[in-house]
């Protein structure tokens, strides 16, 4: 979810837990408020899987907390106590994202206990109680998370980015400091690809037709992503051969320079294909224009490894990068099969919703 969404939605449920909890008339929508707060999830999924351990959470909190301060008083070491246990179960039973509310609602209940204390106890339970279901229900109705778009121009920045160095270094033309910079970047924006293609498989449609359709974009988007991470390895095992590579001779560099030019407008071709930009053609053709430039790369690989003027060790060297770019070519073709697939087969039920990127 983008940053300026979730802030929005986290403002509307504490604002909606506050004005619920004054409405029914409790003295501290404070604590409502900052239960929506910890309660806030990325996508409707998240929010369906999270609601049950958050109430189960709660509960068991409120029980520790009523308990120790009636057997033991309400001292800052008990306090510290009832919150150490409550962090320890729930690390052993693997519910570790609602310890923060967990232990928010213990030290709630716990922090100024009256005469009342039951009543007290309760009255704050509820309050926390009222600000996880307007989380929930905010979650539920308001920006429904749209990952598969996210997920589609994150993929295809990205790619670009790469693609463009790809270019640049097989040419020797790239300047060694911004790409070692870059590099380190678009390995982070990968990270954050991941944690948004999380999301979105995570996400549910509880209509079977749509669900369906949707398991097989998950597939496709795990292939974009490996593709984009393959071309990311080509790029930084060129970078490492850079002058080796540039001391080849000059029908070897050649040759790696179409090749890679082949393959990165193929998958710049992919990608556009999956939004309907560019015409599909038969995966045999880029089969075998694939199989016509690996057999130059590894018989020409072949040939030089025989010349005598060659150094053997230092061109042995240079193997991992021809068997990078086979490699590469191999996940576009899979990638591409996939996509015509998911467009030749149940078209009417796989619907690609992705936006045009706002200029």
């Amino acid at each position: 979810m983008r940053l300026g969404a979730r802030i929005f939605k986290t403002g509307l449920a504490v604002m909606l837990a506050m004005y619920a909890s004054m409405w029914l008339g409790f003295a501290s929508p404070a604590f409502s408020g900052l239960a929506a707060f910890l309660s806030v999830q990325p996508s409707v999924h998240k929010s369906f899987l999270s609601i049950k351990d958050q109430i189960q959470g709660n509960v068991l909190s409120a029980i520790l907390a009523v308990a120790f301060v009636l057997a033991f008083g309400h001292e800052p070491f008990v306090v510290g106590v009832v919150v150490m246990l409550i962090i320890a179960i729930h690390i052993k039973l693997k519910k570790e994202a609602i310890i923060p509310l967990a232990v928010v609602t213990a030290v709630v209940i716990m922090g100024s206990p009256t005469d009342e204390f039951i009543h007290f106890a309760t009255n704050r339970f509820f309050l926390i109680m009222i600000g996880v279901f307007s989380a929930f229900i905010i979650n539920l109705i308001f920006l429904p998370p749209k990952h598969e778009n996210l997920l589609y121009h994150k993929i295809v920045n990205t790619n670009e980015q790469v693609i463009q160095w790809i270019r640049l270094v097989a040419r020797h033309e790239a300047e060694v400091v911004t790409l070692k910079k870059d590099i380190d970047k678009l390995s982070d924006s990968i990270g954050k690809i991941e944690d948004i293609y999380g999301l979105y498989r995570e996400e549910r449609n509880y209509l079977k037709k749509n669900e369906y359709s949707r398991l097989r974009k998950v597939v496709l988007f795990r292939h974009m992503i490996s593709s984009s991470k393959k071309a990311i390895d080509i790029l930084k095992i060129l970078s490492k051969y850079d002058n080796v590579i540039s001391q080849f001779p000059d029908e070897m560099q050649d040759v790696i320079r179409d090749q890679l030019d082949y393959l990165t407008n193929y998958h710049e071709r992919i990608l556009l294909k999956y939004t309907g930009k560019v015409k599909s053609h038969s995966t045999k053709e880029y089969d075998k224009e694939l199989e016509v430039g690996n057999r130059k790369i590894t018989d020409l690989f072949l040939i030089f490894h025989e010349d005598p003027e060659i150094d053997r060790d230092e061109w042995i060297r240079f193997f991992p990068v021809v068997a990078l770019i086979i490699e590469y070519g191999e996940e576009l073709e899979q990638l591409d099969r996939l996509v015509d697939g998911f467009f030749r087969y149940h078209q009417s039920e796989n619907e690609v919703k992705v936006q045009e990127k706002e200029l």
